[in-house]
């Protein structure tokens, strides 16, 4: 199931990014540059191991971990958090803990586009990605 997210994808289309930013607690600096962005994100698989590398002008950044294994993930914004990836429904769900709070990351596939939607408390962002 994971097998279809593989491949490489950019950025096409992102929706109240900055207001998600924002509830992350991310500064404004970074919110304008994270804003700028438009990144390629590389899914790979090797085994039982899923590796995402998000890369853009900004920030690479790169996780590898199993299924429904606990790990730990440094963010983009530099956020230490405790991660977790799960296979509901055809989605991969991630959350990320830290500090008391929690997000939630769901990218799904839709129409042969990778649909990304992150959630902090109710502030929902959704980002569009096309295969390349």
């Amino acid at each position: 199931m994971c097998n279809r997210f593989v491949g490489t994808w950019k950025l096409v289309s992102s929706e109240k990014f900055d207001d998600y930013m924002k509830e992350l607690g991310v500064g404004l600096a970074t919110r304008k540059l994270g804003g700028l962005a438009k990144p390629n994100v590389i899914i790979r698989m090797k085994g039982d191991v899923i590796t995402i590398r998000t890369e853009s002008t900004f920030k690479n950044t790169e996780v590898s971990f199993k299924l429904g294994q606990v790990f730990d993930e440094t963010t983009a914004d530099d956020r230490k958090t405790k991660s977790i990836v799960t296979l509901e429904k055809g989605s991969l769900v991630q959350v990320q803990k830290w500090n008391g709070k929690e997000t939630t990351i769901r990218r799904k596939l839709v129409d042969g586009k990778m649909v990304v939607e992150c959630d902090m408390k109710g502030v929902v962002c959704t980002r569009i990605y096309e295969r390349v």
